[in-house]
Formats: structure tokens, sequence, C-alpha cells
């Protein structure tokens, strides 16, 4: 790369970096479904025309933005496994889902963006998913190790179940028993229910001492996918 070119690479990149910005300011005062490129564009200094060439439509803005907020939650639980890399397997689960919590806490709108209300006329492409996808590996191989080594508690799964965990193993874990992965797509669930109550109100005059009562809650969602 010529260094004109370097120069031009290092320009568009501000330029873009500048551009989600000033979105996920208006996301955080006005919602993901008033995103406006000419919004964005005008607060910027910037004519429209020049803003589609970084992004020609809302729908683009709003994936990279997507991308950009699954990224950052995915490399807080990828930290938090890492930190807690010696720790017992329920510890490290449960740092995990500790971490998550706090990403949420401390980037309320971006978590909104990708675990609140869909936005209206937006459906996400599938770049979006390697990305979605960061934590729940996390969450995977940690389950994965421990099946691996000390083992895993013994899982009961109803028979009625077993088919559909088989197939659920089979798409996201097949190196996992049925009944880790049944359990496991359960934690995940309730793991972002429980941080969606507390960032979205559910738990006003419900849960006082929240960090204690995530922490419970998250360390009987390790017990749930077999971890001793």
């Amino acid at each position: 790369m010529t260094t004109a070119q370097g120069a031009r690479a290092r320009a568009r990149n501000e330029v873009t970096a500048a551009i989600k910005e000033e979105a996920r300011r208006q996301l955080a005062a006005e919602g993901a479904a008033k995103l406006s490129l000419r919004a964005v564009a005008r607060e910027l200094g910037m004519v429209s025309s020049a803003l589609y060439r970084y992004f020609p439509s809302r729908d683009e803005l709003l994936t990279a933005l997507i991308i950009d907020a699954y990224d950052a939650l995915g490399a807080a639980a990828e930290k938090a496994r890492d930190t807690a890399v010696d720790a017992a397997p329920a510890a490290r689960f449960t740092a995990v889902c500790e971490a998550v919590r706090r990403w949420a806490l401390d980037h309320p709108h971006e978590y909104a963006l990708i675990y609140g209300s869909p936005v209206p006329g937006y459906a996400a492409p599938e770049t979006t998913i390697p990305s979605a996808a960061r934590t729940g590996l996390v969450l995977i191989g940690i389950v994965r190790d421990a099946h691996q080594g000390p083992g895993l508690a013994d899982l009961r799964l109803p028979d009625a179940l077993r088919p559909e965990a088989e197939r659920m193993a089979a798409d996201l874990a097949p190196d996992l028993p049925p009944e880790a992965a049944a359990a496991l797509i359960a934690a995940w669930a309730q793991l972002f229910g429980l941080v969606s109550f507390e960032l979205f109100g559910q738990f006003h005059k419900v849960v006082e001492d929240r960090e204690r009562f995530f922490r419970h809650a998250a360390t009987e969602l390790a017990r749930a996918v077999g971890l001793r």
C-alpha cells in the first residue's frame, strides 16, 4: 500500500468511526427505530450523498452497529473466561455471566439494539451471526472443557424432548451430550432474560440487591448445565 493509499484508508476509517459514534448517540437519544442517515450526516456536517458512500442505507448502518455491539459483548465474555482460566468450571461460567451483565449495564443502548425490541422494517443479515454467536460459544466452550475434563453432573432429559435435544446438540455442540445441549440453551435464554429484566426495569420494586441476586442466579445456571 502506498503512502497516499494508507492516508486515504485512515481517513475513511476515521470517518466511519465518527458516523458510528454519532449513530450510537442518536440510538441513545431517539432509539433505533428513529435512526436517520440524513440526521447523522447533518450532525457531522456532511452532505447525505457523502455519507451514503460509507453506508448506502440505514439498514447497513444498523448492521454495522449490531455487529460492533455483539463483538464488544463477545469480547467481554472472552476476557472474563480467560481471566478465570484457572478457576473451576462453575466459577468460570459464573464469571462470564457477570461480565455479560456488566457490559449490558455499561452499554444499555447497545444492549437494547441487540436484545431489545426488533427495529421495524429491519431484518438482520447472516453477516451478524458470527458476532452474535461469540458469547454463546464461550459458554459452550466452558461446558465442553468440563465434559472432557472433570465431567458433568448427571442431567435429566424427558423422553419427549430427546429428539429435539439431539438435534440441538448436533447443530450447536456435537461433542456434548444432548442433556447438556438442552440445558445450555435454557441457561443462555435465562441469562439474557435476567439481564433484560434488570436493564428494562422489570425488577423495579422486586429485586433490590441486584448484583447479589444475579450472582446467585448465575451460579444456579452453572449448576443447571451440569458444572460441579
